[in-house]
């Protein structure tokens, strides 16, 4: 078993095993999401061996993959269904000593319950409530559940809500625990007595990526008059329709490779003119010529289905840079592409 053969080694042996293992490219991908502090540890500890035997690789392989295993358990269904779910596979021993190592180092997020529930039954639980608790609770879950539930709050609170989430910083048990016990919930009973940190700019952005194009405008054009430094920080990390001015060429003619040209003329109907000819330049002039026909023989079109064509493309576009097929050159970052 993995726990006979790790037992002897130090949690930076196993992660300076690990990494050796992995090899260079993977390592030093990993490298940059760890402290200058940890690279320097790590690296002493990579320096210092000399020769792995087969099987301490292996047993810090299997470890390794037993705590990723359980932690995906404790994400998708809890302490509890994790520990039901390793007993079965690994034996009530090893399970419990797996679920001990991880509670010593994580710690399951405040409203467990609410990241459960259908957005519909949350929005139930939480419409009415004080904006500065409605902000909290959001700031747990998962952008996607937030994004669902942000645009059918009520649109006067819609922005004071964006505000709270992207000015919050930490939050006391305290507080976690009086908002819970309005929600007639009890606090996971791993949450610890240090402060807990959630909300914050990014995770505001990441909910405004995915609402509505409606809601997203509605809720920037409320900080622009009341935060207008924090609607500009926000921005910057954001990337709207009209953004795509921001593109190079290349980027520009490989999104619109992958958008409908009906949809893309919609999408047109409403934004400036400098955004309609970045467009038009990246594409041949016969295609340019028939999207100008379609636009002008379309007629009026509803505000709303100019904006939902508006996001399909941005979600097209944010798709993309995911895959790492184009780049998107946001406010404030200068990046060397070579």
């Amino acid at each position: 078993m993995a726990t006979a053969q790790t037992d002897k080694l130090t949690g930076k042996q196993k992660a300076a095993i690990f990494l050796v293992t992995l090899g260079a490219d993977i390592s030093s991908n990993i490298f940059k999401h760890l402290t200058d502090k940890e690279i320097e540890e790590l690296t002493l500890e990579i320096a210092k061996l000399e020769k792995v035997e087969p099987s301490d690789k292996d047993a810090v392989i299997q470890e390794f993959h037993e705590m990723l295993m359980a932690n995906d358990f404790i994400t998708q269904g809890g302490l509890d269904y994790a520990r039901q779910v390793l007993e079965k596979a690994l034996g009530t021993q090893r399970s419990m000593d797996i679920i001990n190592r991880l509670t010593q180092s994580i710690q399951v997020k405040p409203f467990d319950f609410v990241r459960k529930a259908d957005p519909s039954h949350v929005l139930n639980f939480i419409q009415g409530e004080h904006p500065q608790t409605i902000a909290l609770i959001l700031s747990y879950l998962d952008a996607d559940t937030a994004a669902a539930i942000l645009p059918q709050l009520n649109v006067e609170i819609q922005a004071d809500v964006a505000k709270r989430i992207a000015t919050m910083d930490r939050t006391s048990p305290e507080i976690l625990r009086q908002v819970e016990r309005v929600l007639e919930k009890k606090l996971s009973s791993l949450v610890s007595e240090e402060y807990t940190i959630a909300g914050g700019v990014q995770a505001i952005v990441d909910i405004l990526n995915k609402v509505d194009r409606g809601t997203e405008k509605s809720i920037l054009e409320n900080l622009e008059e009341e935060e207008p430094e924090l609607a500009e920080e926000i921005k910057k990390l954001m990337f709207v329709f009209e953004d795509v001015v921001l593109l190079d060429d290349r980027s520009v003619q490989q999104v619109l490779r992958e958008v409908d040209t009906k949809e893309l003329a919609v999408a047109l109907k409403a934004v400036d003119d400098t955004v309609k000819q970045k467009i038009f330049n990246n594409m041949s002039k016969r295609a340019a010529q028939m999207l100008e026909e379609d636009m002008e023989f379309m007629g009026p079109v509803r505000m709303r289905d100019v904006e939902e064509a508006q996001q399909r493309i941005v979600n097209v576009i944010r798709r993309l840079e995911e895959s790492g097929d184009i780049i998107i050159a946001r406010g404030g970052e200068e990046e060397l592409v070579v």
